[in-house]
């Protein structure tokens, strides 16, 4: 896999799966763009990109709001040429049982997970459409396919998000744009990382493989989709979850 002379724009860049899906497309000679809520927050995934030589930008951009977006997305264009591949990694969580969830919390995983993939991806699929190519990538998860108890929210967005990335993959392919969804199912995240030992044990116990997910994992799904060898691939939400049924 080589993504020299590639730009690529990975949302929710600071940590996690995010700021693997960044490194992994910098060590294959990507020219990343990193984009997160903060600006700094992003510092240490561009300190990292900027070691190894990568050639990086930072964008603050809040993925909710369409007009920062398309900004976002122009600058983008005319700072580096083209936009050839997006990864819509930016996502949140406000768990909560059906009886008991806010309206408020319900509100802001649509708009986040939702409206905000579908803002990035209408911006880059506007420009990757002139260029006539171009990969659009998508985050998804385990809990849209199986669901999940206390996430009414998070897996109405999550299965949301199959339904685009099928739909823009017959919209998109003629125009040579290639659009695929990755759906992580136990990753160990920073935040992850944090939870209680009989919590990640349980969470072990899920897969047939007993472990966990690396955040690098998921971007290797990435890298692999975006790649010519993926070329024939368009459409698909390829699971990363270590055989896991929830």
């Amino acid at each position: 896999m080589n993504f020299n002379g590639k730009t690529v724009v990975v949302t929710g860049a600071a940590r996690g799966i995010g700021k693997a899906t960044a490194l992994k497309f910098g060590e294959k000679g990507g020219k990343v763009v990193v984009c997160d809520i903060s600006m700094d927050s992003l510092s240490e995934v561009m300190e990292e990109l900027k070691a190894n030589q990568v050639e990086a930008l930072a964008f603050e951009v809040d993925v909710t709001d369409r007009e920062a977006v398309e900004k976002m997305m122009k600058d983008v264009k005319d700072q580096c040429g083209s936009v050839d591949v997006i990864v819509n990694n930016a996502g949140i969580t406000a768990d909560g049982r059906l009886v008991k969830l806010e309206e408020e919390a319900f509100d802001k995983v649509i708009d986040v997970n939702l409206k905000g993939v579908f803002n990035c991806g209408q911006a880059a699929a506007r420009i990757m459409a002139e260029q006539g190519s171009g990969v659009i990538l998508n985050a998804s998860s385990v809990v849209g396919i199986y669901g999940n108890f206390g996430q009414t929210n998070y897996a109405a967005t999550k299965w949301g998000v199959i339904g685009m990335t099928k739909t823009w993959a017959k919209e998109l392919g003629k125009q040579g744009i290639r659009v695929n969804a990755v759906a992580p199912g136990f990753i160990l995240t920073p935040m992850v990382e944090k939870m209680p030992e009989n919590v990640l044990d349980m969470m072990k116990d899920k897969s047939p493989i007993k472990k966990l997910g690396k955040p690098e994992d998921i971007a290797n799904a990435y890298a692999f989709l975006a790649s010519e060898e993926a070329g024939f691939i368009t459409g698909t939400v390829l699971s990363v979850d270590g055989g896991v049924v929830l």
